[in-house]
């Protein structure tokens, strides 16, 4: 940890009071940076409003200065609240990396884990995923949340984010998890009584069942053909923000959907859809996004090697089970 004090004075005004100063405060504090927000900090420490503010005034106290401004909507920075933060990042960050240094804890996965994905992969793919990595690794308490918007992981405090997409930010660290990509396709039912289409134009007269993915823009299909990138407007009379609604009306014969194939494949040979336009695909390939490098974090070098194998297993067609949910563990059944 590191030495100097946060609140630098002179010897003859003011001396922090660090004796007692709490690692645990400084995250508080940083969690309610974060989500500018005491309420939105409490609920994603699983604590009372009352105790994070009760743990901010008392950090204040030790440290003889205000850092927050606290209006009725948001809580902002003070100058000095803003270089309490830039320290408290810092003095955290040492001390993770001491604690996987040390004690031979380099190699073990201990501690918090926040993850974030989408809501379709997330639940199907991602949920179970974790379960078998905590089972594997006891000492990691995971925490999964599930958005339907790209997530800033550094700025909202995750560690790692599962997700399907091309587009990731250049500041942030990626890994290619498993190649994928989203195909259309419908019902056998809504194309007899609709037809076809036979080129990407055509699409705009057709029901498509617009799906709000949290890396394309609402309603636009962007996609590969025969090799030449092509943009399409669609719409249709239904729509959603979650991929499973979206499917669920595919098969009941109300339009034209893309979705990825790790969904659709055993829909797609079973029958009960149909992909329509074969040339035609989205690249939408499944990363892992964090912050940091591995190396840096034990608990995430694992999770991310675990996944890797998890996905590569399901990729390779080791699970058979419907929507491409692992019968077996992954990591059994690889070579």
């Amino acid at each position: 940890m590191h030495s100097q004090c946060l609140h630098p004075c002179s010897r003859s005004t003011h001396i922090v009071n660090n004796s007692s100063l709490s690692n645990d405060d400084l995250r508080v504090f940083c969690v309610v940076v974060r989500k500018a927000s005491f309420v939105a900090a409490a609920d994603d420490l699983g604590a009372s409003a009352a105790y994070v503010s009760k743990r901010i005034r008392l950090l204040e106290t030790q440290l003889g200065t205000r850092l927050l401004h606290r209006t009725t909507r948001r809580v902002a920075l003070t100058d000095e609240g803003e270089r309490v933060y830039r320290w408290a990042q810092r003095i955290l960050d040492d001390v993770d990396q001491l604690l996987q240094e040390v004690g031979g804890t380099r190699a073990q996965a201990r501690g918090p884990l926040r993850v974030c994905s989408s809501f379709g992969f997330g639940q199907q793919v991602v949920a179970p995923a974790l379960g078998a990595l905590v089972e594997q690794h006891p000492a990691l308490q995971v925490r999964l949340e599930l958005f339907d918007r790209l997530v800033d992981v550094a700025a909202e405090g995750f560690d790692l984010d599962v997700r399907v997409g091309n587009d990731i930010a250049p500041h942030l660290i990626a890994r290619q998890l498993a190649p994928n990509h989203r195909v259309l396709c419908a019902a056998p039912a809504y194309l007899a009584a609709r037809g076809t289409p036979r080129s990407p134009q055509e699409l705009a007269g057709h029901d498509c069942l617009p799906i709000k993915e949290r890396d394309h823009p609402f309603g636009v299909w962007r996609l590969l053909c025969d090799g030449q990138e092509q943009t399409v407007k669609v719409s249709g009379k239904l729509s959603s923000n979650h991929g499973e609604v979206a499917l669920r009306w595919a098969l009941d014969g109300r339009g034209i959907v893309l979705r990825s194939v790790w969904q659709v494949a055993p829909l797609l040979a079973s029958g009960q859809l149909v992909q329509v336009l074969p040339g035609c695909t989205q690249p939408a390939d499944i990363w892992a996004v964090y912050p940091v490098r591995l190396e840096r974090s034990a608990k995430l070098r694992v999770a991310v090697e675990f996944l890797c194998h998890w996905m590569g297993a399901l990729n390779r067609g080791l699970a058979t089970a419907p929507h491409w949910l692992p019968s077996t563990s992954p990591s059994a059944a690889a070579p």
